[in-house]
């Protein structure tokens, strides 16, 4: 029997991926993590998995896993491994970069979470205006950033910015091709920067921890 792998062309078409199913982070601490998505941002903890081995690599690990659930069925969730340890932030990575977005209905929502939020002593940036959404951003008790977002574009604008999507990132591409090379021949030392900046108005601002 041949183990060779099929050929793209021989390959199904790829099935409709239909929604999130979940997140998982690692938490320091069930409670202090359930105190803060339940209690203070409304998402119920909605089921609890616990073992001592890992069913993917069969490694000893005990856990417990814990979810919560948004409106849409999808699902944030954490392992505590019992050993009050908070996951470690990337150490090349600026801590702006990774994060998590939820969705709110309205500007007046997202303001009222961001009321609710320092209320409970939670350090919130924002209101931040993207244009197309706006947002707040904030960490939980495990360090990860979120940001809350309220869609301000209908559904005919954003069908507008898909058609131009793949020729922006081509664009990058190919100017990041060129970037290598000269990287490559000690040209320059400078990351690359965007071919067009959409975002000319928050240049000089004073940077922040959030």
């Amino acid at each position: 029997m041949s183990n060779a792998m099929p050929r793209a062309a021989q390959l199904p078409p790829p099935p409709p991926i239909q929604q999130l199913h979940h997140y998982a982070y690692r938490a320091r601490d069930a409670e202090e993590t359930r105190h803060f998505y339940e209690d203070i941002l409304g998402l119920p903890l909605y089921h609890i998995i616990q073992s001592d081995h890992v069913p993917s690599t069969g490694e000893y690990c005990p856990y417990t896993h814990f979810f919560f659930r948004l409106q849409d069925g999808s699902f944030i969730a954490f392992f505590d491994l019992g050993d009050d340890v908070a996951a470690e932030p990337s150490a090349n990575t600026p801590r702006w970069v990774n994060h998590i977005a939820f969705r709110v209905d309205s500007i007046a929502q997202l303001e009222a979470m961001k009321a609710r939020l320092q209320a409970h002593g939670v350090e919130v940036i924002g209101v931040t205006d993207h244009h197309i959404f706006k947002s707040i951003y904030f960490f939980d008790p495990n360090g990860i950033r979120l940001e809350l977002s309220a869609q301000l574009a209908d559904e005919f604008q954003m069908l507008q910015e898909s058609k131009t999507a793949h020729t922006r990132l081509n664009e990058w591409t190919a100017r990041k091709q060129v970037w290598r090379a000269e990287r490559a021949a000690g040209k320059t030392g400078a990351p690359l920067k965007p071919q067009q900046n959409d975002r000319p108005e928050v240049g000089g601002r004073p940077a922040t921890r959030v």
